[in-house]
């Protein structure tokens, strides 16, 4: 069955069977994610509540903190579900998948840790109205992309997303998976299947792949792509599509959907890293926010997905934007992200301090601070806001300084205390 076009086509059917008959029968054998059976070092991370307030306010910067309340997990494969009901032990928590294999291995892994608050059931994304349940919190990540029709099944999501509630979407870039779609090509050209010996087969040969072959660096880095189920869901999956971002805010809106982050916005803004120092950073920051991240996007080149959070179009939480215009900014709590770090060594001169987040993985996104600037950041506890931490310091140069923690993604912000956010 050939995949997905990456102009959004739909793919033909293969031996007779509709295209969510062979995802399904591909997910039964592959399961994806590789099964895991200890969630103790998750668990251990997630006990961190400032962890758990940092990744709130990602999603609702205007609403007061709280670990109550319900998440949908559609196409939670294997473990994302449990994990998140670990680490969101006061929330209600649903996962669903359409894989056998990968409700049993969820069902075994809420016996296991005895993880009442979770409940698991096989269905598929479109059909989730069945439920009679509406959410909070909806995470779709890693699926859509590989469904027959991915528009129908983001309205279904929709529909049962509460009006102030927030979805988290993954779906695949294409410019950083051109080596995965060439090697696609290859194994659908030799006629390479999804089975066993296939897979050991198709491993060997990558390890003969041409250094300056573009899948080349992802072997590098992520050794873990030549295990079987992640080969065999890179290359081998019956259905592929990937999405520009052009074409995902167009697929977010026809779903009646609205963006309102990226989960890590620095490699798509033009204030952050080499996007800052080009030639023709004037020009970008003077486009539309949609234009600028489409620019970033093909400047970096190798981003392989697309990580976004989204709101209903009717949601009255659209307008709950970070802004740092007028003086509500200094009301914001800022709340540092567990995954930033403050180096203090082999400094920029003029620099007292780096600060990176070990979740990006472009290295030019990094943000050094002077030594009144490292003050201040120090200073950040989650509990005092901006103008607490400030004081009587200089206004511009606080917000400047707050603003590029933000863009970097070294904070989010807790501005519930206002009564009338901008």
């Amino acid at each position: 069955m050939a995949p997905q076009a990456r102009d959004g086509r739909q793919p033909e059917s293969a031996a007779g069977l509709d295209a969510a008959t062979v995802v399904k029968e591909f997910y039964e054998r592959y399961p994806y994610p590789r099964p895991i059976d200890d969630l103790d070092n998750y668990r251990r991370r997630w006990q961190d509540a400032n962890r758990r307030r940092a990744d709130f306010h990602l999603f609702w910067p205007h609403k007061p903190y709280t670990e109550e309340r319900t998440i949908l997990v559609a196409g939670c494969g294997t473990s994302q579900a449990a994990k998140h009901a670990v680490r969101c032990p006061a929330a209600r928590v649903v996962g669903i998948d359409f894989s056998a294999t990968s409700v049993r291995h969820t069902e075994d892994l809420k016996r296991k840790y005895d993880l009442r608050n979770l409940e698991v059931h096989q269905l598929p994304i479109d059909r989730i109205g069945d439920l009679k349940m509406t959410f909070d919190e909806i995470v779709c990540t890693g699926v859509l992309h590989h469904l027959a029709n991915p528009g129908a099944a983001l309205r279904s999501l929709r529909d049962v997303l509460d009006q102030d509630g927030a979805m988290h979407l993954m779906v695949y870039a294409p410019y950083g998976r051109a080596g995965i779609y060439i090697l696609q090509e290859f194994c659908r050209g030799i006629g390479i299947q999804p089975s066993d010996v296939e897979i050991r087969d198709l491993v060997v040969a990558l390890g003969a792949l041409p250094a300056r072959h573009p899948l080349a660096r992802l072997l590098h880095d992520a050794p873990d792509f030549r295990q079987e189920a992640a080969l065999a869901d890179a290359l081998l999956h019956p259905q592929d599509r990937a999405y520009s971002v052009p074409q995902l805010f167009d697929f977010i809106a026809g779903a009646g959907l609205t963006f309102s982050r990226w989960a890590r916005q620095a490699p798509y803004s033009p204030h952050c890293g080499v996007m800052a120092q080009l030639p023709h950073t004037s020009r970008i920051v003077a486009l539309e926010p949609v234009q600028q991240y489409a620019a970033a996007e093909l400047f970096r080149g190798a981003m392989m997905s697309h990580s976004v959070i989204a709101r209903r179009d009717d949601s009255p939480g659209r307008s709950q934007a970070i802004s740092f215009y007028g003086e509500a900014w200094l009301d914001y709590v800022p709340v540092r992200v567990p995954d930033t770090l403050g180096i203090q060594e082999r400094l920029p001169p003029g620099a007292a301090a780096v600060l990176i987040n070990r979740a990006h993985t472009d290295t030019d996104i990094y943000l050094p601070i002077d030594a009144s600037e490292k003050f201040l950041v120090d200073a950040i506890d989650g509990e005092r806001s901006i103008g607490e931490i400030t004081g009587d310091k200089p206004r511009d140069a606080c917000r400047a300084l707050f603003e590029r923690l933000w863009w970097h993604d070294q904070v989010v912000f807790d501005g519930s205390s206002q009564i009338n956010p901008v």
